[in-house]
């Protein structure tokens, strides 16, 4: 009797917080659709959540690089929410509903709108979820339904940047604040192979602590988490969109870095010779 073939390890990508930093994940979107490897789900968190939104809708990644030009710029910010910031500072003169942004949210959530509309969770390509906080509780949110510009609205509410976004009755803030970097979404959805993009890691204490947290899912779930840190080189701040193309070839040349070894886990035999598409890429 021949030997039933081996059931084909579901891959997660995780794209942690790090606002323009995020378009590096982009690098290895291009760099699996060259290797022909599918994404089973995909999940992102505060910036990240931006880029994953896209993926998920099925966009590719030259047309996600001119959308989130379109979706994350200086223009966003320009309105101050003196309204807001009035009721904070003068509670007894303006009513004061207990948080308060000092950025007006009308030019976020209608630059979000022009990417995503009002497309929901259940039109996606490859599932998709998006971690935010819960004001009230400092914990964790992982939202998989409704409205994607919700979700992503939610999940980048910068505190005391953006107000709060209400989600499911519940105010959310940046997803940043309970978990930079969402393994454990991933792991909860059956996932053996996790590519994970990080971009917090600044420092050796941050790079010890993201060490455990890979540890300890590894062991406690059997799960293989392969963290990405791209080196950029030079600072990339939360605008520097003009950065994009330089960010996402740092991306794509971190995944080449782990390429192999995420195709022998996933066993992939190597190709003899590189094609035309990955001599573009690096």
């Amino acid at each position: 009797m021949s030997a039933l073939p081996s059931q084909r390890k579901r891959v997660a990508l995780v794209i942690g917080a790090g606002s323009v930093k995020c378009a590096a994940a982009l690098g290895l979107w291009k760099v699996l659709k060259r290797e022909g490897i599918a994404l089973d789900l995909v999940v992102g968190c505060s910036g990240g959540s931006i880029y994953a939104a896209c993926m998920a809708l099925g966009y590719d990644a030259e047309e996600v690089e001119a959308m989130t030009l379109g979706m994350w710029n200086r223009d966003v910010t320009k309105r101050r929410d003196y309204a807001s910031m009035l009721g904070a500072f003068l509670p007894k003169l303006f009513s004061f509903r207990g948080h308060f942004g000092m950025v007006h949210g009308e030019a976020v959530l209608a630059a979000l709108k022009k990417g995503y509309g009002d497309r929901t969770f259940a039109e996606t390509v490859m599932p998709l979820f998006v971690v935010a906080t819960e004001l009230a509780t400092g914990q964790q949110a992982t939202l998989d339904s409704g409205r994607i510009v919700d979700a992503v609205r939610a999940s980048i509410a910068i505190p005391y940047i953006w107000e709060p976004w209400e989600v499911n009755g519940k105010l959310m803030l940046d997803g940043c604040l309970s978990d930079p970097l969402p393994v454990d979404v991933a792991i909860k959805e059956g996932a053996d192979v996790i590519p994970s993009y990080a971009f917090h890691v600044n420092s050796i204490y941050t790079n010890n602590l993201f060490r455990a947290n890979y540890s300890f899912h590894n062991l406690a779930h059997h799960a293989e988490i392969l963290p990405i840190v791209p080196e950029f080189g030079e600072p990339v701040n939360l605008f520097d969109t003009h950065k994009f193309a330089h960010v996402i070839a740092c991306g794509a040349r971190a995944a080449e870095e782990q390429l192999p070894y995420l195709k022998q886990l996933l066993a992939v035999p190597e190709s003899s010779a590189p094609s035309p598409e990955a001599a573009r890429v690096q």
